[in-house]
Protein backbone atom coordinates (compact mmCIF):
# COMPACT_ATOMS: atom_id res chain seq x y z
CA UNK A 1 0.00 0.00 0.00
CA UNK A 2 1.40 3.38 -1.00
CA UNK A 3 1.84 6.35 1.32
CA UNK A 4 -0.96 8.20 -0.46
CA UNK A 5 -3.39 5.33 0.11
CA UNK A 6 -2.45 5.18 3.79
CA UNK A 7 -3.21 8.88 4.13
CA UNK A 8 -6.61 8.44 2.50
CA UNK A 9 -7.55 5.52 4.73
CA UNK A 10 -6.36 7.35 7.87
CA UNK A 11 -8.32 10.50 6.94
CA UNK A 12 -11.43 8.45 6.31
CA UNK A 13 -11.19 6.69 9.66
CA UNK A 14 -10.64 9.93 11.62
CA UNK A 15 -13.44 11.66 9.68
CA UNK A 16 -15.90 8.86 10.42
CA UNK A 17 -15.06 8.87 14.13
CA UNK A 18 -15.40 12.65 14.41
CA UNK A 19 -18.76 12.69 12.66
CA UNK A 20 -20.14 9.80 14.68
CA UNK A 21 -18.95 11.18 18.03
CA UNK A 22 -19.94 14.77 17.22
CA UNK A 23 -23.44 13.89 16.02
CA UNK A 24 -23.95 11.65 19.06
CA UNK A 25 -22.92 14.47 21.41
CA UNK A 26 -25.18 16.95 19.63
CA UNK A 27 -28.17 14.63 19.82
CA UNK A 28 -27.52 13.72 23.47
CA UNK A 29 -26.72 17.39 24.40
CA UNK A 30 -24.04 16.17 26.78
CA UNK A 31 -21.98 19.36 26.95
CA UNK A 32 -25.05 21.59 27.18
CA UNK A 33 -26.35 19.49 30.07
CA UNK A 34 -22.97 19.71 31.79
CA UNK A 35 -22.75 23.50 31.47
CA UNK A 36 -26.33 23.94 32.67
CA UNK A 37 -25.65 21.73 35.66
CA UNK A 38 -22.58 23.79 36.45
CA UNK A 39 -24.53 27.06 36.23
CA UNK A 40 -27.22 25.74 38.57
CA UNK A 41 -24.56 24.91 41.17
CA UNK A 42 -22.54 28.12 40.78
CA UNK A 43 -25.40 30.65 40.76
CA UNK A 44 -26.54 30.37 44.37
CA UNK A 45 -26.58 32.68 47.37
CA UNK A 46 -23.73 30.91 49.15
CA UNK A 47 -20.33 32.13 50.28
CA UNK A 48 -18.54 29.96 47.73
CA UNK A 49 -20.61 31.35 44.87
CA UNK A 50 -19.12 33.97 42.56
CA UNK A 51 -22.39 35.94 42.51
CA UNK A 52 -22.71 36.22 46.29
CA UNK A 53 -20.54 39.33 46.69
CA UNK A 54 -22.28 41.16 43.86
CA UNK A 55 -25.62 40.30 45.50
CA UNK A 56 -24.48 41.78 48.82
CA UNK A 57 -22.93 44.87 47.21
CA UNK A 58 -24.42 45.46 43.76
CA UNK A 59 -21.77 47.09 41.53
CA UNK A 60 -24.08 48.78 38.98
CA UNK A 61 -25.06 52.29 40.09
CA UNK A 62 -28.76 52.72 40.83
CA UNK A 63 -30.36 56.12 40.21
CA UNK A 64 -33.70 57.39 41.50
CA UNK A 65 -35.22 60.10 39.32
CA UNK A 66 -38.11 61.98 40.92
CA UNK A 67 -40.65 63.88 38.80
CA UNK A 68 -43.33 66.10 40.31
CA UNK A 69 -46.65 67.33 38.95
CA UNK A 70 -46.84 71.04 39.62
CA UNK A 71 -50.49 72.21 39.83
CA UNK A 72 -50.94 75.35 37.73
CA UNK A 73 -54.65 76.11 38.37
CA UNK A 74 -55.72 75.03 41.87
CA UNK A 75 -58.54 77.64 41.97
CA UNK A 76 -60.09 76.24 38.79
CA UNK A 77 -60.02 72.71 40.18
CA UNK A 78 -61.59 73.77 43.50
CA UNK A 79 -64.31 75.53 41.54
CA UNK A 80 -65.23 72.32 39.74
CA UNK A 81 -63.00 72.58 36.67
CA UNK A 82 -60.30 70.31 35.34
CA UNK A 83 -56.91 70.48 37.02
CA UNK A 84 -53.84 71.25 34.94
CA UNK A 85 -50.38 70.01 35.88
CA UNK A 86 -46.89 70.49 34.54
CA UNK A 87 -44.20 67.88 35.04
CA UNK A 88 -40.95 69.10 36.61
CA UNK A 89 -37.82 67.03 37.06
CA UNK A 90 -35.88 64.90 37.20
CA UNK A 91 -34.27 65.37 40.57
CA UNK A 92 -31.81 62.51 40.62
CA UNK A 93 -30.30 60.67 43.57
CA UNK A 94 -27.72 57.92 43.60
CA UNK A 95 -29.02 54.96 45.57
CA UNK A 96 -26.72 52.78 47.65
CA UNK A 97 -28.28 49.49 48.75
CA UNK A 98 -25.83 47.07 50.42
CA UNK A 99 -27.14 43.94 52.13
CA UNK A 100 -26.50 43.90 55.86
CA UNK A 101 -26.76 41.39 58.71
CA UNK A 102 -26.59 38.51 56.23
CA UNK A 103 -27.14 35.28 58.16
CA UNK A 104 -27.49 31.75 56.79
CA UNK A 105 -30.39 29.64 58.03
CA UNK A 106 -31.49 25.99 57.83
CA UNK A 107 -28.17 24.46 56.77
CA UNK A 108 -27.52 27.15 54.21
CA UNK A 109 -30.73 26.72 52.24
CA UNK A 110 -32.03 30.15 53.33
CA UNK A 111 -30.50 33.43 54.44
CA UNK A 112 -31.66 36.48 56.34
CA UNK A 113 -30.75 39.99 55.22
CA UNK A 114 -31.60 43.66 55.58
CA UNK A 115 -31.41 46.00 52.62
CA UNK A 116 -31.01 49.61 53.83
CA UNK A 117 -31.09 52.28 51.13
CA UNK A 118 -29.20 55.56 51.17
CA UNK A 119 -29.75 58.39 48.69
CA UNK A 120 -27.23 61.02 47.60
CA UNK A 121 -28.23 63.93 45.35
CA UNK A 122 -26.60 64.01 41.89
CA UNK A 123 -26.69 67.63 40.59
CA UNK A 124 -25.35 66.85 37.10
CA UNK A 125 -28.29 64.53 36.43
CA UNK A 126 -30.93 66.91 37.79
CA UNK A 127 -32.78 69.90 36.35
CA UNK A 128 -32.27 72.12 39.36
CA UNK A 129 -31.65 72.45 43.06
CA UNK A 130 -34.36 70.65 45.08
CA UNK A 131 -33.75 72.95 48.04
CA UNK A 132 -34.58 75.99 45.90
CA UNK A 133 -37.11 74.81 43.32
CA UNK A 134 -40.76 75.22 44.33
CA UNK A 135 -43.64 72.84 43.63
CA UNK A 136 -47.38 73.27 44.25
CA UNK A 137 -49.09 69.99 45.04
CA UNK A 138 -51.90 68.40 47.03
CA UNK A 139 -51.72 68.78 50.81
CA UNK A 140 -51.65 65.07 51.62
CA UNK A 141 -51.93 65.45 55.45
CA UNK A 142 -55.05 67.58 54.96
CA UNK A 143 -56.63 64.98 52.64
CA UNK A 144 -55.64 62.11 54.96
CA UNK A 145 -57.25 63.78 57.98
CA UNK A 146 -60.35 64.65 55.94
CA UNK A 147 -60.63 61.06 54.71
CA UNK A 148 -60.21 59.73 58.25
CA UNK A 149 -63.07 61.94 59.49
CA UNK A 150 -65.36 60.81 56.69
CA UNK A 151 -66.82 58.10 58.92
CA UNK A 152 -67.47 60.53 61.79
CA UNK A 153 -70.48 62.76 62.30
CA UNK A 154 -71.19 65.75 60.11
CA UNK A 155 -70.94 68.11 63.10
CA UNK A 156 -67.45 66.91 64.01
CA UNK A 157 -66.29 67.22 60.40
CA UNK A 158 -67.65 70.75 60.21
CA UNK A 159 -65.92 71.73 63.43
CA UNK A 160 -62.57 70.29 62.29
CA UNK A 161 -62.93 71.98 58.89
CA UNK A 162 -63.48 75.37 60.52
CA UNK A 163 -60.52 74.81 62.80
CA UNK A 164 -58.19 73.87 59.89
CA UNK A 165 -59.33 76.91 57.93
CA UNK A 166 -58.57 79.14 60.92
CA UNK A 167 -54.95 77.97 61.06
CA UNK A 168 -54.53 78.39 57.29
CA UNK A 169 -54.67 74.76 56.14
CA UNK A 170 -55.65 74.45 52.47
CA UNK A 171 -56.02 71.57 50.03
CA UNK A 172 -52.91 72.63 48.10
CA UNK A 173 -49.49 73.56 49.46
CA UNK A 174 -46.43 75.23 47.99
CA UNK A 175 -43.11 73.84 49.22
CA UNK A 176 -39.60 73.17 47.97
CA UNK A 177 -38.96 69.89 46.20
CA UNK A 178 -36.65 68.86 49.03
CA UNK A 179 -39.35 69.47 51.65
CA UNK A 180 -42.03 67.56 49.75
CA UNK A 181 -39.63 64.68 49.16
CA UNK A 182 -37.62 64.37 52.37
CA UNK A 183 -39.93 65.98 54.89
CA UNK A 184 -40.94 69.16 56.67
CA UNK A 185 -42.70 70.03 59.90
CA UNK A 186 -46.35 70.14 58.90
CA UNK A 187 -48.53 72.62 60.85
CA UNK A 188 -51.59 70.34 60.83
CA UNK A 189 -49.66 67.27 61.97
CA UNK A 190 -47.92 69.35 64.61
CA UNK A 191 -51.29 70.29 66.13
CA UNK A 192 -52.40 66.66 66.06
CA UNK A 193 -49.04 65.54 67.49
CA UNK A 194 -49.64 67.78 70.50
CA UNK A 195 -52.87 65.86 71.17
CA UNK A 196 -51.65 62.42 70.01
CA UNK A 197 -47.87 62.05 70.44
CA UNK A 198 -47.79 58.85 68.40
CA UNK A 199 -48.62 60.91 65.29
CA UNK A 200 -45.46 62.16 63.60
CA UNK A 201 -45.40 65.93 63.12
CA UNK A 202 -43.21 65.67 60.02
CA UNK A 203 -44.39 64.73 56.57
CA UNK A 204 -42.55 63.88 53.34
CA UNK A 205 -43.00 61.40 50.54
CA UNK A 206 -39.62 59.85 51.45
CA UNK A 207 -39.67 60.81 55.12
CA UNK A 208 -37.58 58.36 57.18
CA UNK A 209 -36.69 56.37 54.07
CA UNK A 210 -33.12 57.60 53.66
CA UNK A 211 -30.81 55.14 55.39
CA UNK A 212 -33.61 52.76 56.34
CA UNK A 213 -34.77 49.42 54.96
CA UNK A 214 -38.11 48.11 53.70
CA UNK A 215 -38.25 45.20 56.09
CA UNK A 216 -36.57 41.97 57.12
CA UNK A 217 -36.24 39.45 54.31
CA UNK A 218 -35.49 35.73 54.31
CA UNK A 219 -34.43 34.43 50.88
CA UNK A 220 -33.92 30.98 49.42
CA UNK A 221 -30.30 30.40 48.43
CA UNK A 222 -31.17 28.13 45.49
CA UNK A 223 -28.97 25.25 46.63
CA UNK A 224 -31.83 22.76 46.78
CA UNK A 225 -33.59 24.01 43.63
CA UNK A 226 -32.12 26.50 41.20
CA UNK A 227 -35.64 27.81 40.43
CA UNK A 228 -35.85 29.10 44.04
CA UNK A 229 -32.69 31.18 43.71
CA UNK A 230 -33.31 34.56 45.35
CA UNK A 231 -37.00 33.92 46.03
CA UNK A 232 -38.49 35.47 49.16
CA UNK A 233 -39.50 33.05 51.89
CA UNK A 234 -40.72 35.62 54.45
CA UNK A 235 -40.99 39.40 54.73
CA UNK A 236 -41.06 40.87 58.23
CA UNK A 237 -41.68 37.34 59.46
CA UNK A 238 -44.71 36.87 57.21
CA UNK A 239 -45.00 34.20 54.53
CA UNK A 240 -48.10 35.97 53.22
CA UNK A 241 -49.83 39.32 53.74
CA UNK A 242 -53.19 40.00 55.35
CA UNK A 243 -54.15 43.34 53.77
CA UNK A 244 -56.01 42.10 50.74
CA UNK A 245 -59.31 40.23 50.43
CA UNK A 246 -58.11 36.96 48.83
CA UNK A 247 -55.41 34.41 49.55
CA UNK A 248 -53.98 34.75 46.07
CA UNK A 249 -53.60 38.52 46.40
CA UNK A 250 -51.91 38.14 49.81
CA UNK A 251 -49.22 35.78 48.49
CA UNK A 252 -45.57 36.90 48.59
CA UNK A 253 -44.27 35.63 45.26
CA UNK A 254 -40.94 35.82 43.50
CA UNK A 255 -37.75 37.73 44.30
CA UNK A 256 -37.13 41.33 45.33
CA UNK A 257 -36.17 42.15 41.73
CA UNK A 258 -32.40 42.02 42.28
CA UNK A 259 -31.78 38.46 41.05
CA UNK A 260 -33.54 35.77 39.03
CA UNK A 261 -32.84 32.10 38.46
CA UNK A 262 -30.54 31.09 35.56
CA UNK A 263 -31.66 29.49 32.28
CA UNK A 264 -34.66 31.75 31.76
CA UNK A 265 -37.32 30.90 29.20
CA UNK A 266 -39.30 33.28 27.01
CA UNK A 267 -42.49 31.46 27.98
CA UNK A 268 -42.34 31.89 31.75
CA UNK A 269 -43.73 34.58 34.02
CA UNK A 270 -41.37 36.23 36.51
CA UNK A 271 -42.69 37.37 39.88
CA UNK A 272 -41.46 40.28 41.98
CA UNK A 273 -42.58 41.30 45.44
CA UNK A 274 -42.70 45.11 45.59
CA UNK A 275 -42.90 46.26 49.20
CA UNK A 276 -43.70 49.83 48.17
CA UNK A 277 -46.70 48.52 46.20
CA UNK A 278 -47.71 46.18 49.03
CA UNK A 279 -48.13 43.28 46.59
CA UNK A 280 -46.45 40.90 44.15
CA UNK A 281 -46.54 41.58 40.42
CA UNK A 282 -45.62 39.44 37.44
CA UNK A 283 -43.66 40.22 34.31
CA UNK A 284 -43.92 38.60 30.89
CA UNK A 285 -41.46 38.32 28.01
CA UNK A 286 -41.66 41.20 25.51
CA UNK A 287 -38.69 41.02 23.13
CA UNK A 288 -34.99 40.28 22.70
CA UNK A 289 -32.70 43.26 23.28
CA UNK A 290 -28.96 43.96 23.41
CA UNK A 291 -27.23 45.94 26.15
CA UNK A 292 -23.49 46.67 25.89
CA UNK A 293 -23.02 43.72 23.55
CA UNK A 294 -24.94 41.32 25.79
CA UNK A 295 -28.07 39.60 24.51
CA UNK A 296 -30.99 39.84 26.93
CA UNK A 297 -34.69 39.13 27.29
CA UNK A 298 -36.93 42.07 28.13
CA UNK A 299 -39.68 41.36 30.66
CA UNK A 300 -42.40 43.88 31.51
CA UNK A 301 -45.70 43.90 33.43
CA UNK A 302 -48.50 42.92 31.02
CA UNK A 303 -51.77 44.82 30.81
CA UNK A 304 -53.54 42.45 33.19
CA UNK A 305 -51.38 43.36 36.22
CA UNK A 306 -53.46 46.47 37.03
CA UNK A 307 -56.50 45.52 34.99
CA UNK A 308 -59.97 46.09 36.35
CA UNK A 309 -61.51 43.04 38.09
CA UNK A 310 -64.28 43.23 35.50
CA UNK A 311 -61.74 42.31 32.83
CA UNK A 312 -59.40 40.26 35.04
CA UNK A 313 -61.24 38.54 37.92
CA UNK A 314 -57.90 37.56 39.51
CA UNK A 315 -57.49 41.20 40.60
CA UNK A 316 -60.71 41.19 42.58
CA UNK A 317 -58.73 40.32 45.70
CA UNK A 318 -57.05 43.75 45.60
CA UNK A 319 -60.40 45.47 46.20
CA UNK A 320 -60.60 46.46 49.89
CA UNK A 321 -63.18 46.32 51.22
CA UNK A 322 -64.35 43.55 48.92
CA UNK A 323 -66.17 44.99 45.95
CA UNK A 324 -64.69 48.49 46.33
CA UNK A 325 -62.68 48.42 43.10
CA UNK A 326 -61.08 51.05 40.95
CA UNK A 327 -60.71 50.92 37.19
CA UNK A 328 -57.91 49.60 34.99
CA UNK A 329 -54.40 50.91 35.57
CA UNK A 330 -54.65 52.00 39.22
CA UNK A 331 -54.32 50.26 42.60
CA UNK A 332 -55.56 51.64 45.91
CA UNK A 333 -53.02 50.91 48.67
CA UNK A 334 -54.71 52.61 51.62
CA UNK A 335 -54.57 49.32 53.54
CA UNK A 336 -50.79 49.57 53.86
CA UNK A 337 -50.54 53.39 54.01
CA UNK A 338 -52.24 53.94 57.36
CA UNK A 339 -55.60 54.55 55.72
CA UNK A 340 -54.52 57.46 53.53
CA UNK A 341 -56.34 57.44 50.15
CA UNK A 342 -53.14 56.65 48.24
CA UNK A 343 -53.31 55.12 44.75
CA UNK A 344 -50.38 53.79 42.73
CA UNK A 345 -50.15 53.52 38.95
CA UNK A 346 -47.62 53.69 36.18
CA UNK A 347 -46.39 57.21 35.28
CA UNK A 348 -48.93 59.47 33.57
CA UNK A 349 -51.48 56.65 34.05
CA UNK A 350 -49.75 54.54 31.41
CA UNK A 351 -51.88 51.44 30.63
CA UNK A 352 -54.72 52.98 32.65
CA UNK A 353 -58.33 53.69 31.76
CA UNK A 354 -58.51 56.89 29.63
CA UNK A 355 -60.95 58.38 32.16
CA UNK A 356 -58.03 58.93 34.57
CA UNK A 357 -55.83 60.43 31.88
CA UNK A 358 -58.52 62.79 30.58
CA UNK A 359 -59.41 64.02 34.07
CA UNK A 360 -56.12 65.98 34.25
CA UNK A 361 -54.59 68.30 31.68
CA UNK A 362 -50.87 67.88 31.10
CA UNK A 363 -50.57 64.08 31.08
CA UNK A 364 -48.97 62.28 28.13
CA UNK A 365 -48.45 58.55 28.77
CA UNK A 366 -46.10 56.70 26.43
CA UNK A 367 -44.33 53.36 26.50
CA UNK A 368 -40.78 54.62 26.02
CA UNK A 369 -40.77 56.90 29.08
CA UNK A 370 -43.28 55.25 31.37
CA UNK A 371 -43.01 51.47 30.99
CA UNK A 372 -41.47 49.34 33.72
CA UNK A 373 -39.16 46.64 32.38
CA UNK A 374 -36.24 44.37 33.18
CA UNK A 375 -33.59 43.26 30.67
CA UNK A 376 -32.28 39.89 31.88
CA UNK A 377 -29.43 37.79 30.51
CA UNK A 378 -31.25 34.46 29.99
CA UNK A 379 -28.31 32.11 30.68
CA UNK A 380 -27.36 33.58 34.07
CA UNK A 381 -30.58 35.40 35.00
CA UNK A 382 -28.55 38.54 35.82
CA UNK A 383 -30.34 41.89 35.32
CA UNK A 384 -28.45 43.84 32.65
CA UNK A 385 -30.71 46.89 32.69
CA UNK A 386 -33.73 47.80 34.79
CA UNK A 387 -36.31 50.57 34.82
CA UNK A 388 -38.85 50.53 37.63
CA UNK A 389 -41.40 53.30 37.21
CA UNK A 390 -44.27 54.01 39.59
CA UNK A 391 -46.53 56.98 40.22
CA UNK A 392 -48.03 58.14 43.50
CA UNK A 393 -51.57 59.53 43.38
CA UNK A 394 -54.23 60.54 45.87
CA UNK A 395 -58.03 60.36 45.69
CA UNK A 396 -59.72 63.77 45.93
CA UNK A 397 -63.50 63.80 46.40
CA UNK A 398 -66.25 65.76 48.07
CA UNK A 399 -66.56 65.31 51.82
CA UNK A 400 -69.53 66.84 53.55
CA UNK A 401 -68.54 69.30 56.21
CA UNK A 402 -65.48 70.51 54.28
CA UNK A 403 -66.53 73.48 52.14
CA UNK A 404 -63.29 73.40 50.11
CA UNK A 405 -64.44 70.15 48.50
CA UNK A 406 -68.06 70.99 47.70
CA UNK A 407 -67.41 71.78 44.02
CA UNK A 408 -64.61 69.40 43.10
CA UNK A 409 -65.08 66.35 40.92
CA UNK A 410 -63.77 63.06 42.27
CA UNK A 411 -60.33 62.67 40.79
CA UNK A 412 -57.30 60.44 41.20
CA UNK A 413 -54.78 63.26 41.41
CA UNK A 414 -51.11 62.66 40.43
CA UNK A 415 -48.46 63.79 42.94
CA UNK A 416 -45.15 62.52 41.60
CA UNK A 417 -43.53 59.51 39.97
CA UNK A 418 -40.16 57.85 40.33
CA UNK A 419 -37.94 56.27 37.70
CA UNK A 420 -35.52 53.82 39.31
CA UNK A 421 -32.85 52.85 36.79
CA UNK A 422 -29.79 50.63 36.78
CA UNK A 423 -27.51 49.46 33.96
CA UNK A 424 -24.66 46.99 34.23
CA UNK A 425 -21.29 48.73 34.57
CA UNK A 426 -18.55 48.31 31.96
CA UNK A 427 -16.34 46.00 34.04
CA UNK A 428 -19.22 43.67 34.89
CA UNK A 429 -20.36 43.75 31.25
CA UNK A 430 -16.87 42.70 30.10
CA UNK A 431 -16.83 39.82 32.59
CA UNK A 432 -20.31 38.79 31.49
CA UNK A 433 -19.31 38.74 27.81
CA UNK A 434 -16.27 36.59 28.63
CA UNK A 435 -18.37 34.17 30.68
CA UNK A 436 -20.98 33.88 27.94
CA UNK A 437 -18.26 33.25 25.35
CA UNK A 438 -16.90 30.36 27.43
CA UNK A 439 -20.40 28.96 27.95
CA UNK A 440 -21.10 29.20 24.22
CA UNK A 441 -17.84 27.49 23.25
CA UNK A 442 -18.31 24.66 25.74
CA UNK A 443 -21.97 24.17 24.85
CA UNK A 444 -21.20 24.12 21.12
CA UNK A 445 -18.09 21.94 21.36
CA UNK A 446 -19.90 18.97 19.74
CA UNK A 447 -20.68 21.20 16.77
CA UNK A 448 -16.96 21.98 16.48
CA UNK A 449 -16.28 18.24 16.36
CA UNK A 450 -18.89 17.80 13.63
CA UNK A 451 -17.37 20.74 11.77
CA UNK A 452 -13.90 19.19 11.93
CA UNK A 453 -15.38 15.92 10.67
CA UNK A 454 -16.96 17.71 7.70
CA UNK A 455 -13.69 19.43 6.91
CA UNK A 456 -11.86 16.09 6.96
CA UNK A 457 -14.61 14.65 4.78
CA UNK A 458 -13.94 17.38 2.25
CA UNK A 459 -10.19 16.66 2.47
CA UNK A 460 -10.93 12.97 1.97
CA UNK A 461 -12.92 13.67 -1.18
CA UNK A 462 -10.13 15.87 -2.55
CA UNK A 463 -7.46 13.26 -1.79
CA UNK A 464 -9.53 10.49 -3.39
CA UNK A 465 -10.15 12.50 -6.56
CA UNK A 466 -6.51 13.45 -6.85
CA UNK A 467 -5.47 9.84 -6.32
CA UNK A 468 -7.78 8.67 -9.15
CA UNK A 469 -6.50 11.44 -11.36
CA UNK A 470 -2.90 10.44 -10.60
CA UNK A 471 -3.54 6.81 -11.54
CA UNK A 472 -5.11 7.82 -14.87
CA UNK A 473 -2.14 10.03 -15.65
CA UNK A 474 0.29 7.15 -14.96
CA UNK A 475 -1.59 4.80 -17.33
CA UNK A 476 -1.65 7.46 -20.03
CA UNK A 477 2.08 8.07 -19.70
CA UNK A 478 2.90 4.33 -19.92
CA UNK A 479 0.78 3.89 -23.05
CA UNK A 480 2.32 6.93 -24.76
CA UNK A 481 5.88 5.78 -24.07
CA UNK A 482 5.09 2.32 -25.35
CA UNK A 483 3.49 3.70 -28.50
CA UNK A 484 6.51 5.90 -29.25
CA UNK A 485 8.86 2.87 -29.09
CA UNK A 486 7.17 1.15 -32.10
CA UNK A 487 8.73 1.44 -35.75
CA UNK A 488 6.68 3.65 -38.00
CA UNK A 489 8.29 3.09 -41.48
CA UNK A 490 5.79 2.22 -44.19
CA UNK A 491 7.96 -0.55 -45.61
CA UNK A 492 7.90 -2.39 -42.30
CA UNK A 493 4.26 -3.19 -42.81
CA UNK A 494 3.40 -6.02 -45.28
CA UNK A 495 -0.01 -7.12 -46.35
CA UNK A 496 -0.97 -10.63 -47.48
CA UNK A 497 -3.13 -11.21 -50.47
CA UNK A 498 -6.62 -12.29 -49.75
CA UNK A 499 -7.65 -15.31 -51.80
CA UNK A 500 -10.29 -17.97 -51.60
CA UNK A 501 -8.43 -20.37 -53.82
CA UNK A 502 -5.24 -22.18 -53.04
CA UNK A 503 -2.36 -21.56 -55.40
CA UNK A 504 -0.61 -24.51 -56.95
CA UNK A 505 2.70 -22.75 -57.04
CA UNK A 506 3.38 -20.51 -54.22
CA UNK A 507 4.72 -17.20 -55.18
CA UNK A 508 7.88 -15.72 -53.93
CA UNK A 509 6.15 -13.56 -51.43
CA UNK A 510 3.97 -16.39 -50.19
CA UNK A 511 6.91 -18.63 -49.56
CA UNK A 512 8.14 -16.33 -46.83
CA UNK A 513 4.80 -16.39 -44.88
CA UNK A 514 3.75 -19.22 -42.65
CA UNK A 515 0.85 -21.32 -43.87
CA UNK A 516 -2.61 -20.71 -42.36
CA UNK A 517 -5.95 -22.32 -43.09
CA UNK A 518 -8.79 -20.31 -44.60
CA UNK A 519 -8.97 -16.77 -45.86
CA UNK A 520 -7.40 -14.13 -43.72
CA UNK A 521 -5.79 -10.74 -43.62
CA UNK A 522 -2.37 -10.92 -42.08
CA UNK A 523 0.21 -8.42 -40.98
CA UNK A 524 3.88 -8.83 -40.94
CA UNK A 525 5.66 -10.14 -37.90
CA UNK A 526 6.72 -6.65 -37.01
CA UNK A 527 3.12 -5.43 -37.09
CA UNK A 528 1.94 -8.41 -35.04
CA UNK A 529 4.59 -7.63 -32.45
CA UNK A 530 3.29 -4.08 -32.18
CA UNK A 531 -0.19 -5.36 -31.32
Amino acid sequence: MTRRSCAIYATGIVCAHLLIVGIALVVAQVFQTLIHSRLKKEITLTEKSQVFESWKNPPPPVYMEYYFFNVTNPEVFLAGGKASVKQIGPYTYREYRPRENVTFLENGTKLYALNPKTFVFVPEKSVGNPEVDIVRTVNIPFVAVMNELNSYSFILRTFVSMWMTSIGIDMFITRTVHEVLWGFKDPLLSKIHAMKPDVDEYFGLMWKKNGTHEGEFVFYTGEENYLDYGKIDTWNGLSKMSWWSSNQSNMINGTDGAVFHPLLSRNELLYIFAADLCRSIHLAYVEDVEVKGIQAYRFAPPDDVLMSPKDNPANEGFCVPAGDCLGTGVLKVSVCREGAPIVVSFPHFYQADPVYINAIDGLNPNKEEHETYLDLQPTTGVPIRACKRAQLNIILKRVQGFPQTKHINETIFPIMYVNETATIDDDSASQMRTLLLIVTLVSNFPLLIVGMGLILLLVLVVLFCRNRQKKNEVKRIDFTEAFRSFPTAKDETAYTQVSDKPSDEPSENQSSQPMRNGSYIAMSSVEAQKC
